[in-house]
């Protein structure tokens, strides 16, 4: 994979507004209580052997800046490739939430022209998923596929994930919103770079579409073929989809899928001490972050690093970010509380399982 490498697009992720991205992008979303969701994106580029990595960063760049830092725990602090910090465009007039802006892509044309590669594998970071990219780019270069993109059948609606129309392997047009059985689009793909570098000029009038969108009426004579995959995904695109993947990783079974020892996802280190679970603390089916103190009760739940659970305190199906304390005799249950948040003495947060309440994140 020497001659490979990789972009990941942090912009342009989320249609739906939410409190968890008013101040941060999806891409730097806390997940399952000691990841980022940039960290799947990167880990499936370096766990393949990647050691170029690009990152289009978002107007509100400053906490993924924050989490990757010179991307020393992928490996990519590095004097030959590495990990590079690229601007994003000024945002387009796509209104279908593209995620490959043509825009972007020129705009940091320096990067592929710069580069020896014979491929670009692309990502985004809205995604959850853990997959062997060696046998995508293999698969890539058999096929004789001008571009290879990542795809799985979908299991239910949603109108934030791209789907293909696909012949025979082959896509023959793309559409947005997919609903059960259609071919939905992963966001990631392997593409040659030379065709990538002609592709800026066929379609300079419309750098204000996604690459896809551009494409529509090219299928014919660029082979654009599938490579489909059959793990665990997750799209995260708003509060229910990430409420739920979350929470879906409470099952061993799809953890052990996501977490292979083969393949491990990769996050900012962090040097805090181990939970501490006190006498009389009762915990059940919960992830428990490292520095957590637990004196009260957590179940089907998922906590952030230094979280406190006075005793007394009661959380059920939720989730508690980083540096929250929830006070004596409180109760959190189907909520997701973003870090820093203290919750009272005797109160309560309460939503549904079908609708999340959601506490933005503390000013403080």
């Amino acid at each position: 994979m020497e001659k490979v490498i990789g972009l990941i697009t942090c912009n342009y992720s989320a249609k739906e507004t939410s409190p968890l991205t008013e101040s941060r992008p999806v891409a730097s979303l806390p997940y399952l209580g000691r990841y980022r969701l940039v960290d799947f994106a990167l880990s499936n580029l370096v766990n393949c052997g990647i050691r170029t990595v690009g990152m289009v960063m978002p107007y509100n760049y400053r906490s993924i800046i924050d989490h990757t830092g010179s991307g020393k725990e992928w490996d990519l602090d590095r004097k030959n490739g590495g990990l590079f910090i690229l601007p994003g465009s000024a945002f387009g007039t796509s209104r279908t939430g593209a995620r490959f802006l043509l825009r972007d892509l020129v705009h940091n044309k320096a990067y592929f022209t710069r580069s020896t590669a014979d491929a670009v594998i692309f990502s985004t970071a809205n995604f959850v998923y853990n997959v062997d990219l060696d046998k995508v780019y293999e698969a890539h270069k058999a096929s004789g596929a001008d571009i290879t993109v990542l795809t799985k059948t979908a299991s239910e609606k949603d109108p934030d994930v791209t789907a293909f129309d696909v012949e025979d392997g082959r896509v023959c047009g793309v559409h947005h919103g997919t609903t059960f059985g259609e071919t939905m689009f992963l966001d990631c793909f392997v593409i040659g770079r030379q065709l990538l570098l002609d592709m800026f000029d066929w379609y300079a009038p419309t750098d204000y579409l996604d690459l896809f969108e551009a494409m529509v009426g090219d299928f014919g004579r660029v082979n654009v073929r599938t490579y489909d995959f059959d793990g665990y995904v997750a799209p995260v695109f708003n509060k229910r989809t990430y409420f739920r993947s979350n929470m879906d990783l409470l099952d061993p079974q799809i953890s052990a899928e996501l977490f292979p020892e083969d393949r491990s996802i990769k996050t900012k280190a962090h040097d805090t001490p181990p939970a501490k679970f006190e006498i009389g603390s009762r915990v059940l089916n919960s992830r428990i972050s490292s520095g957590d103190r637990i004196y009260g009760s957590v179940s089907d739940s998922i906590l952030g690093r230094n979280v406190i659970v006075e005793a007394g305190a009661t959380v059920r199906n939720s989730i508690v970010m980083q540096g929250c304390v929830v006070k004596s005799g409180a109760r959190v249950e189907n909520a997701i509380v973003d870090r820093g948040n203290v919750v009272p003495a005797g109160t309560e947060l309460r939503g549904t399982p079908e609708d999340v309440l959601i506490k933005e994140k503390s000013r403080d």
